[in-house]
């Protein structure tokens, strides 16, 4: 799957500072994690950071903007790209090519340098779930960003943030268990609450870098985000 050197620049650690101050009036950045992770940085390679953008307004804040897109009918388009599996390179998927054409994108190299290019082989499971908000028409609601802190973080902004799995949430997770959202390493949607522990999920950039259906436990998860979903 998608990898990037976990190592970053000094930069990062100052910007990663005023993002703890402003992460409230802002609305999501690009992708950051650990080594081994399903999800980094795209902007480590390039020694830049990726973080909020500059206004909620660019993503849609969760409690503002209302979408006609049921929690089934974003699920149902979830699940129609298990199977598609990222080259050898890490990169070739239609959520990397469309996150790096994206305004998003733009706004993110604008702001902390580095290039488009750098999604096109980045980590994409953030990617996966902003790219079915957009083609349901859900992403004021899904949120869109490269990076499962700063998409977490948006969610727990607008007050969407919880530690119930519902169906169509979009799942957080940290492999060791921690329930910082600094530490959160992975993102998928929640299909349903099997009631035993676990929770079945979609996800991008899982497995050997693809689309698949996954069984997760849920001490894996750090908390579940709540789009506004119509229905």
């Amino acid at each position: 799957m998608a990898k990037h050197r976990p190592i970053r620049a000094p930069k990062i650690n100052h910007l990663r500072a005023a993002l703890g101050a402003t992460i409230i009036a802002t609305a999501i950045g690009a992708h950051a994690t650990a080594a081994g992770a399903d999800s980094v940085d795209p902007a480590a390679s390039t020694g830049h950071s990726a973080v909020a953008p500059q206004a909620a307004a660019q993503a849609g804040r969760a409690g503002e903007t209302q979408v006609n897109v049921t929690a089934a009918q974003v699920l149902a388009v979830a699940k129609a790209q298990v199977g598609i599996s990222e080259n050898a390179y890490g990169g070739g998927t239609k959520f990397q090519k469309w996150y790096a054409d994206s305004q998003r994108a733009a706004e993110t190299v604008a702001r902390d340098g580095g290039s488009r290019q750098d999604y096109v082989n980045a980590a994409w499971c953030s990617m996966f779930v902003s790219w079915v908000g957009e083609q349901t028409g859900a992403r004021p609601q899904v949120g869109w960003d490269a990076w499962t802190v700063a998409h977490a973080k948006w969610f727990a902004a607008n007050k969407r943030w919880g530690t119930e799995a519902k169906p169509g949430a979009v799942v957080f997770f940290s492999w060791g268990g921690s329930k910082s959202l600094d530490a959160i390493q992975h993102v998928g949607f929640v299909v349903k609450d099997n009631g035993n522990g676990t929770i079945s999920t979609v996800e991008g950039n899982t497995g050997n870098g693809k689309v698949e259906e996954r069984v997760r436990p849920k001490s894996q998860v750090v908390g579940y985000g709540y789009p506004q979903y119509a229905g």
